[in-house]
């Protein structure tokens, strides 16, 4: 009797299922997003909860082995995760709920969540024997492809849109030593030339819509839950671009509650920016059409018109009851400038999240008594201009005591 595989892949499309170690990112039948299927794990419910906290520490991706990639001892590792939960009470009043949580995913390695999926995906990657892994990359991926790369020892190499990737993301994949593209077009060109490189060149791909990457991300969530001690909070705020954390942090709910982790689903309240808001507006129509824009937004991170894992992301709001929307750049401006001031920091990116979550509950479809956790997907220095754009941010004074008198004391 042929034995049933712990992991195996399956098109969301078509249901047609692959071998773990098949190296398309997309289906073969019908050119579907694959998802990674694993066999539940032997220990349920308190029990499983016990064990997952008997391994608090360490990697905190790895810890949750059975539920990312059961057949893998020797990870591609930093290690990453153990990001904290922060409560500040300003950012709280701002936002207009009394209990809230900041996951901070911008304390990874590389200064973003994409570690999480980046040592699944790049673990995976030296499993297949791949000789070269590429990503488009409006920053963030690129910087975390390249470090995890370079821990491989595998070649990388990223394509950017020319002039629209932040300093400090570039200068992270630079350093790392990836061979960096610029490509003049928007990210969902890059996005369209590395699917190409990988058919024709046998590259491996590491965006999120290789099924891998999703694994790794979805341990956002389960950390965030076992911080809470396995108490589902009613909300889960965060931002949206190429929507594989969306993706991700469904199918984590979704596993969670079928290995009795949780007894429920919280809601997942997706927020994209204004000028790259295609899901929102889909959202808002009940998803019956799929959109794509111009994006166009200070939000770099999710400067996105077509995002990749669409279908995914769908099914994630569609069980989870969850909500879409949209705010404008200056909303997203504000939002940073108080989470930064509370001493917690963040790209401007991740402030989307708590942008949005004051507009839903400015309109009453988030209680403010409702127990909400708000991802932060990167850290303050991913975006320094953002930062230093204020020509009033840093004054310069003559060297001595007066000149400081003038320019501060009233």
């Amino acid at each position: 009797m042929k034995e049933t595989p712990v992991t195996w892949q399956v098109c969301i499309a078509c249901a047609t299922e692959w071998q773990e170690l098949s190296t398309a990112t997309r289906c073969a039948a019908c050119g579907g997003l694959l998802e990674v299927r694993h066999l539940p794990p032997r220990l349920r419910g308190p029990e499983l909860r016990a064990e997952l906290d008997r391994r608090a520490g360490g990697s905190g991706v790895w810890r949750f082995r059975e539920l990312v990639l059961p057949a893998v001892q020797e990870p591609v590792s930093y290690p990453e995760g153990n990001t904290p939960l922060i409560v500040s009470a300003s950012v709280s009043r701002w936002a207009g709920v009394a209990n809230l949580t900041l996951k901070h995913e911008g304390l990874n390695p590389t200064g973003s969540f994409k570690d999480r999926g980046m040592t699944v995906g790049m673990t995976q990657a030296r499993r297949l024997g791949a000789t070269v892994a590429v990503c488009a990359s409006t920053g963030n991926t690129s910087a975390s492809l390249a470090a995890y790369g370079a821990l491989a020892g595998i070649p990388v190499c990223v394509l950017v849109p020319a002039g629209k990737i932040a300093v400090g993301k570039l200068a992270q994949t630079v350093g790392f030593g990836a061979r960096v593209l610029a490509v003049r077009g928007d990210f969902d060109a890059c996005l369209r030339l590395v699917e190409e490189s990988s058919e024709q060149l046998g590259w491996y791909l590491l965006n999120s819509i290789n099924p891998f990457r999703i694994e790794g991300q979805k341990t956002i969530v389960l950390e965030l839950l076992q911080q809470l001690r396995w108490e589902v909070p009613d909300w889960i705020a965060l931002p949206g671009g190429n929507l594989g954390n969306t993706a991700a942090f469904g199918k984590a709910l979704r596993e969670a509650l079928e290995v009795g982790l949780i007894d429920r689903l919280p809601h997942l309240a997706v927020v994209q920016a204004e000028g790259a808001a295609p899901f929102a507006r889909s959202f808002a129509e009940g998803f019956r059409h799929h959109y794509e824009v111009q994006a166009e937004t200070v939000a770099t991170a999710i400067r996105i018109g077509s995002p990749a894992s669409w279908a995914r992301a769908v099914a994630a709001i569609r069980e989870t009851g969850g909500v879409v929307t949209a705010v404008s750049d200056s909303e997203i401006l504000e939002a940073k400038s108080v989470i930064d001031r509370a001493g917690v920091g963040c790209e401007p990116a991740s402030a989307a999240s708590l942008a949005g979550l004051r507009k839903l509950i400015a309109e009453g479809r988030v209680a403010a008594d409702a127990r909400v956790s708000a991802v932060l997907t990167g850290h303050m220095l991913k975006d320094p201009e953002s930062l230093l754009g204020d020509r009033n941010a840093v004054q310069e004074i003559e060297p001595n005591l007066n000149a400081i008198r003038a320019a501060i004391l009233p």
